[in-house]
């Protein structure tokens, strides 16, 4: 396993972008066509941080803008199907969600872990 990005929701989607391109070096890249505003950005060819246009009212228990979470990527069927039985043994929930293909991308799953109000983890791997 490994760390394979954060998320960070900004109402100043252009600003924060600026920031991380122009200011760090970060550069935007292909992005899966989800139905909300947002930018990739990539460092070494991964996409590294994710940017999320803040919408007006954030989900219950969460506030905007914020670090909305960290994902971890797993390799292998194998290391998905061992962390689904962890958490189903361990009676933790989960919420599971797709990443759409894009020209640029296959199709990736994700599960998220809410582990307390505004900490989230996910889990992403290749569906």
């Amino acid at each position: 396993m490994q760390l394979d990005h954060a998320t960070i929701v900004t109402a100043e989607l252009d600003a924060v972008r600026h920031f991380f391109v122009e200011i760090s070096g970060l550069t935007d890249g292909p992005r899966p066509p989800f139905s909300f505003d947002g930018h990739w950005l990539y460092a070494n060819g991964r996409p590294v941080v994710h940017l999320v246009g803040a919408r007006a009212t954030a989900p219950a228990g969460r506030v905007a803008p914020r670090i909305d979470h960290i994902a971890f990527r797993l390799d292998t069927a194998a290391e998905w199907q061992a962390l689904l039985g962890r958490l189903d043994a361990a009676g933790i929930g989960y919420q599971t969600a797709q990443v759409p293909p894009s020209d640029a991308q296959r199709a990736e799953r994700q599960l998220f872990v809410a582990l307390a109000p505004g900490v989230v983890v996910e889990f992403v791997s290749a569906a």
